[in-house]
């Protein structure tokens, strides 16, 4: 099995910046889909950024392109949310998963961090 774990969040001003960082353990994540989703008050959870195995390729959310960049370092076994300009709605609690597989899928969620953004 795989555990996740998020840390990095708090409060933060508009316009500032904040960096999630997700830990794993149990298990190498150099053969899984790394994803970043968030979950506002009230709202459903939504992905926000994705990064496959290598490195190679990214995805992001219209909301959050130019603003947010997804890494991972996988000697490390972590994954990274650099978040820049940060805005009110932005103000979630952010989830790190990792995915993997065609005919068996596996997918593990980390417990989430705060990110809040003050105006």
């Amino acid at each position: 099995q795989v555990q996740l774990v998020e840390s990095g969040g708090g409060l933060v001003q508009a316009g500032g910046s904040l960096r999630l960082s997700c830990a794993a353990s149990g298990r190498s994540l150099d053969t899984y889909i790394m994803g970043w989703f968030r979950q506002p008050p009230g709202k459903e959870r939504e992905k926000i950024a994705s990064i496959d195995p290598s490195g190679e390729s990214t995805y992001y959310a219209d909301s959050v392109k130019g603003r947010f960049t997804i890494s991972r370092d996988n000697t490390k076994n972590t994954v990274t949310l650099q978040m820049n300009s940060l805005k009110f709605e932005d103000t979630a609690v952010y989830y790190c998963q990792a995915r993997r597989g065609t005919f068996r899928v596996s997918e593990y969620w980390g417990q989430g961090t705060q990110v809040t953004v003050s105006s």
